[in-house]
């Protein structure tokens, strides 16, 4: 579909724009100041500003037209980008425009996800679409750092600044011009800022997706955020990092592909729950503090397991009405950004007390049980829905309950 690819190169030129920003902008101010904490703080503004921006800037996405929200969203990342490259600006600036960026992901992320509800339908084409949108933002984890390394080798850091803003620059053209121009999907009635995410998060069912999106990543992202822990107590190279640090997305890629490619709609729906509550199980082979292959291989198995994704996708579309859909959307990525940082910096707080493979193992024992928490509720809100709706009320359109789970 021709809108849809459209929508594919822009999304990696921005994406590529996101990832070699971060990189040279770490090294530009660990250059200027010589503080690691300062150069961590760079990697660590990337997510803390997502809950501000996807709880207070999320209205927007349902109350202006989509397509001049992804244009505005770019052309602000990439003047952003742009200061940074002006020698005179100071490093509080820098983590500033640095903040300034992650504010507005969450919108641009939202609006985008909706968007594709537009060009592809509610159906499976649009879980497909999100399923190639995610590999394509995993991928960029195992190629835009090495992107931006060879990069940072020809040219100096604002250098390479200077190539991300064109980045986004060419994916604000290319969603100008090559997607259609579709009215605001709601008028603002449901309120701004809290009040309008509340006004979203009052549906059971909503709330109850929500959770099952954000359990898992919070738990998940604890074995690389203590990579180089783990690497340091077991002894082993840093090659072997490399390893232990792409077999978590490696496993996220082989799992959506397979999953699109050989699995039914029906299929996909079905195995949503068990795969997302078994999850982080494989971390408990870390139990025994193992080599690199072990380790390695439970991770493969976690990441692989994140194609429940592709269900839940189809649940949650269905479930939120379309008036809504921006901000919903919107507010749900903006979670999973939060809670990623949030589980890296408890995986660094536990790791102060407690051997990192305890810690893993633990997460592995602790994760699992949230989960089986988090989809206990889910299914306690498909049978309230069907309860609403075998009393008269209305079902939102394409919800269907616990048939689905």
């Amino acid at each position: 579909m021709r809108e849809f690819r459209v929508v594919f190169v822009a999304h990696l030129f921005s994406l590529l724009g996101v990832v070699v920003s971060e990189l040279a902008l770490t090294v530009l101010v660990y250059d200027l100041t010589r503080s690691p904490l300062l150069s961590s703080l760079t990697f660590a503004l990337g997510f803390l500003p997502y809950l501000v921006g996807g709880t207070l800037l999320a209205g927007l996405t349902d109350r202006l037209p989509p397509r001049r929200i992804l244009v505005v969203c770019d052309l602000l990342c990439a003047g952003c980008v742009a200061l940074m490259v002006v020698p005179a600006t100071p490093v509080a600036l820098l983590l500033a425009l640095r903040c300034a960026i992650a504010v507005v992901s969450p919108v641009f992320n939202g609006t985008r996800m909706a968007t594709l509800a537009d060009i592809l339908g509610e159906g499976d084409l649009f879980v497909l679409g999100r399923s190639l949108l995610r590999i394509v933002s995993q991928s960029a984890l195992l190629t835009g750092f090495a992107v931006g390394g060879v990069l940072l080798t020809v040219v100096p850091p604002r250098g390479a600044l200077a190539v991300t803003a064109g980045t986004f620059l060419v994916s604000a053209l290319l969603l100008r011009l090559g997607t259609a121009r579709r009215p605001a999907r709601g008028s603002g009635a449901a309120g701004s800022g809290l009040s309008g995410t509340w006004a979203v998060l009052r549906n059971r069912r909503v709330r109850a997706l929500m959770l099952m999106f954000w359990v898992p990543p919070l738990f998940a992202v604890v074995p690389e955020a203590l990579a180089a822990p783990y690497a340091d107590e077991i002894g082993v190279s840093t090659a072997a990092l490399g390893l232990l640090m792409c077999a978590l997305p490696v496993g996220t890629i082989t799992g959506e592909l397979l999953a699109g490619s050989f699995l039914s709609a029906a299929l996909r729906s079905r195995i949503v729950l068990p795969l997302a509550v078994t999850g982080v199980l494989p971390y408990l082979l870390y139990a025994p503090e193992p080599g690199v292959p072990l380790a390695a291989a439970a991770l493969f198995l976690a990441g692989a397991t994140g194609a429940y994704t592709l269900g839940l996708d189809a649940w949650f579309v269905a479930a939120v009405p379309e008036e809504q859909r921006g901000r919903a959307m919107t507010l749900m990525t903006a979670g999973m950004m939060t809670v990623q940082g949030i589980g890296m910096a408890g995986a660094g707080i536990a790791a102060e007390f407690a051997p990192v493979h305890v810690v893993v193992a633990g997460t592995g024992v602790l994760g699992t049980v949230c989960l089986l928490a988090a989809a206990a509720e889910l299914r306690a809100a498909g049978a309230a829905g069907e309860t609403r709706a075998g009393r008269g009320g209305r079902r939102p359109k394409g919800e269907t309950g616990l048939t689905a789970i």
